[in-house]
């Protein structure tokens, strides 16, 4: 199973970015691709659309944070109408 989660970069300051990973894999472990970035500090976010649907299309679960994340930037609202329930 493939989750989107956060993963951590920052080393002082907390920069996470936002990873479509296996769920048996640790949270700084190999990534299947990176779909975006977030910065709580400066509260900037960068999400690679077409990637998160492709994820979220193939059955690919957010964590709570990166759910919130997704849907204050209105990625949900992008989905066929019968996956939106799932999500919302």
């Amino acid at each position: 199973m493939v989750k989107l989660r956060l993963k951590r970069c920052g080393r002082k300051q907390a920069i996470y970015r936002i990873v479509a990973i296996d769920v048996r894999s640790r949270r700084e472990g190999r990534d299947l691709r990176k779909v975006g970035f977030y910065d709580p500090i400066k509260n900037q976010i960068y999400l690679n659309v077409p990637a998160i649907l492709y994820f979220l299309e193939k059955g690919a679960q957010p964590t709570g944070t990166v759910h919130d994340i997704s849907k204050r930037a209105g990625v949900f609202a992008e989905l066929p109408l019968n996956q939106q329930t799932k999500f919302n």
